[in-house]
């Protein structure tokens, strides 16, 4: 049996419910009492049951009324939280909002925007993957994330990207190294003799590093490899070696047992920006954060949707 009735129908049996009076009811529902009492005959002809007793002088719910209240009060409140839900989703005061970004960005450029934006926001929740590149493009590609802060890859072009900032690259140098005590900038080509610590494949700061190095037909081969930029900091300023990292990652592991110095010849520009799907919106929280992201980094754009 289909039946159809609507959250007015509801709310109809409610208040006569409560009131077990036709003229009371019908004022709180601005109907005159003839057009509730054809309401009420629709709604129990639709349930194929009488929900009220009525005589001249008393309404009195039947059995299955009493039923029908009860469930109705509950569908109710259903109703107006899931109202309240999507209203506050469509504000964005409520949802949630996930970001991948690479370890540097995390660590240095996110707490601030994500501080502005709890502030603002103080009931979405917010969820940070800190990963490389190539991780922070499939996430958005999956649909786990709104929108990653990575740097470019020209292969991942079935994804929106809209570059935020560049990156240049340092060399961190262990004190009491021979390059250490250079002044100024240094070529890439002056390292080829040190041992190098490198990010792993297929981190971006790798591919920059080696494109570098084959700019001067060099042909870059680390002494040693890591995963995280605390490791390859604690590596460098124990000895093992230098290692070339972009000024944002080596400023989120900055210790003062290591040197830095500018990386010329050629100039490495790591470009970092806004990765989202093509042809899916943001949410409107999404969308706000991006907002308090743009007063961050005014080279920040909104991308296409």
């Amino acid at each position: 049996m289909k039946i159809n009735l609507s959250m007015r129908d509801v709310e109809t049996v409610l208040v006569l419910g409560r009131t077990l009076n036709f003229r009371q009811a019908a004022a709180q529902l601005h109907l005159s009492q003839s057009a509730l009492s054809t309401q009420v005959l629709r709604i129990e002809d639709a349930l194929g049951v009488r929900l009220f007793d009525r005589t001249t002088r008393t309404v009195r719910l039947t059995a299955a009324g009493q039923v029908f209240l009860r469930q109705a009060a509950n569908l109710q409140v259903a109703f107006r939280e899931a109202i309240d839900a999507v209203g506050g989703i469509a504000s964005a005061e409520r949802g949630t909002v996930s970001v991948a970004a690479l370890p540097s960005v995390a660590a240095r450029l996110l707490p601030r925007v994500l501080m502005a934006f709890r502030q603002a926001h103080p009931h979405v929740v917010l969820k940070v993957h800190d990963t490389l590149s190539g991780p922070a493009f499939d996430l958005v590609r999956a649909g786990e994330v709104d929108f990653a802060i990575t740097a470019a890859d020209p292969q991942q072009a079935d994804l929106h990207y809209v570059p935020m900032l560049s990156d240049s690259f340092l060399l961190l140098i262990p004190q009491g190294h021979a390059l250490a005590r250079r002044k100024g900038p240094l070529r890439w080509a002056d390292t080829v003799d040190a041992a190098h610590v490198s990010m792993v494949q297929p981190s971006s700061v790798r591919q920059y590093t080696e494109w570098a190095f084959l700019q001067n037909r060099i042909r870059f081969q680390p002494a040693f490899e890591a995963e995280h930029l605390t490791t390859i900091m604690a590596m460098v300023e124990c000895g093992f070696g230098v290692a070339a990292l972009p000024a944002i990652a080596s400023d989120a592991v900055a210790h003062p047992g290591v040197v830095e110095r500018p990386l010329v010849a050629p100039v490495a520009e790591r470009s970092i920006g806004l990765v989202t799907a093509r042809h899916r919106s943001l949410s409107p929280a999404a969308a706000a954060l991006l907002d308090v992201l743009h007063a961050h980094l005014p080279a920040v754009r909104h991308p296409a949707t």
